[in-house]
């Protein structure tokens, strides 16, 4: 067993007191998960301050705490001050658990779109090459074929190196993770040992936490700047992020594209709502996807794989045999209706499913869309997420997503904003979502396309801080 001193030295102290040649039973930021012989982090978050839990930690049996502020001390317990809590926790939990992140090929997948769908993706494709494989990922954790229940887009420090450690233990070779802005501005892949980077688009996201469009950004680049040389900095240059992305990173410079050169060229030949083909470089292979979203989402995957040395044409088969993650660009038809099911919460997502279900039916039938916005979240995308709906759609009825602590009606007013005199005629507010999928399913007709945006695969909906079942799809599946 590790002592505190053994996992103090990937950490810089400003102060220490007691002793620290102790052996350490476990570790955490969560005085609840605290037990006999554990080391304490007093971490700073945006809601509580670890400090506040220190005395409830020791009375659960932690030996040892790492604090950034000073702290009354008692006998018989180890302190070590540091400077910010919440960098240490990254390194000392890297430690910890022997550094699991530098024994696989660990690729972290950055942007506002598309994040699920290509480390998703990339999980499944190197299954599929052979190869023992992890995913930390939004909808599902995955330890080889071991489903881990998902809580977070990117979990704690702790909890990704205890994941790490598991898929270490069942020998996997790779680990593809998703990394929010959260994570990266909230240091909780300190310490980690990326052997790639990627970005997939930016757009406007999370300003309740950002404040700035800038400063969202910047926290997204700081993830390149960190790779080391070994690595790649794989981006999306149909981006006008791609490459400020890269101007300081010391990763490889790659790109990949479906409009203009790079690395990695991407072209659509033909597309339904089957899937398209596609042109890889200059070989041809049919995707059971559809969208340029999607093309650019598949580009990455692509380029990847080749970043990490697999063989084209292998990767090619194996691509062509994958289909889309759940509620990603879902289709469910039934009544002659076509119903797709996608977790578009953003302006610029809405817009790109729009544009390819308009590209796909070519005017024929109607589209009508069913979308709502997140209640505690950024306000701002709320009119431009309502006023891309009513562009791209015939019909629009606004609804509820996850108001949380909000009230929904208020919500859809201000997604109101967005609905010019015009576009008010063919525009519904029904508060209920199952009433609003429903009354949606009710007016289509023969030929018509629904699509029912903002939750995907989520299977609850966050009311008052209650969390009840709810699943876009099961409402669809009922009707058709």
């Amino acid at each position: 067993m590790k002592t505190f001193q053994d996992i103090l030295t990937s950490i810089q102290s400003v102060d220490s007191y007691g002793n620290t040649n102790q052996p350490v039973a476990g570790i955490a930021i969560d005085s609840r998960e605290v037990k006999k012989g554990y080391l304490f982090i007093a971490q700073k978050g945006t809601q509580v301050d670890g400090h506040d839990y220190i005395d409830r930690a020791i009375d659960s049996g932690a030996s040892c705490i790492v604090h950034s502020d000073d702290v009354e001390k008692q006998a018989g317990i180890a302190y070590v001050q540091v400077k910010d809590t919440a960098s240490a926790t990254g390194r000392l939990a890297c430690h910890f658990y022997d550094n699991p992140s530098q024994k696989m090929k660990l690729v972290g997948v950055t942007g506002t779109n598309g994040k699920t769908t290509i480390a998703t993706l990339l999980y499944r494709l190197f299954k599929q090459l052979g190869y023992k494989t992890g995913l930390l990922s939004t909808v599902a954790n995955y330890i080889g074929d071991k489903s881990i229940t998902a809580t977070h887009t990117t979990p704690d420090a702790i909890a990704i190196n205890s994941l790490m450690a598991e898929m270490v233990d069942a020998g996997c070779d790779y680990c593809f993770m998703e990394v929010s802005s959260h994570a990266i501005d909230q240091k909780r892949i300190e310490g980690l040992d990326f052997d790639g980077g990627i970005l997939t688009n930016l757009t406007r996201d999370h300003l309740d936490y950002h404040n700035t469009f800038e400063e969202y950004r910047d926290v997204k680049k700081r993830f390149f700047d960190l790779l080391k040389p070994e690595a790649f900095a794989l981006t999306n240059v149909d981006d006008k992020n791609g490459k400020f992305m890269q101007q300081n990173t010391k990763a490889a410079k790659r790109s990949y594209t479906t409009r203009s050169m790079a690395d990695y060229r991407i072209k659509i030949i033909d597309h339904n709502f089957e899937g398209m083909m596609l042109q890889f470089d200059a070989q041809e292979a049919f995707m059971q996807f559809v969208g340029a979203f999607n093309a650019s989402n598949l580009g990455a995957v692509y380029g990847t794989a080749m970043e990490l040395g697999a063989e084209k044409d292998d990767v090619l088969v194996q691509m062509s045999t994958l289909t889309p993650v759940d509620g990603r660009f879902e289709t469910i038809r039934g009544k002659g209706i076509t119903a797709i099911v996608d977790y578009a919460h953003t302006h610029d997502a809405l817009k790109n499913v729009l544009d390819t279900i308009n590209e796909i039916r070519q005017g024929s039938g109607h589209l009508i869309t069913v979308v709502g916005a997140g209640g505690n979240r950024d306000k701002g995308k709320r009119p431009m997420m309502a006023g891309e709906a009513a562009k791209g759609s015939n019909q629009v009825i606004l609804t509820s997503d996850n108001p949380r602590f909000e009230d929904p009606d208020e919500i859809i007013k201000d997604m109101m904003e967005g609905i010019d005199a015009s576009q008010k005629r063919k525009t519904l507010c029904i508060t209920n979502r199952k009433e609003a999928i429903k009354t949606a399913l009710t007016l289509a007709q023969d030929g018509d396309v629904v699509l029912i945006a903002g939750k995907g695969h989520e299977t609850y909906q966050e009311v008052k801080g209650e969390r009840s079942h709810f699943d876009d799809r099961e409402v669809v599946r009922e009707y058709i």
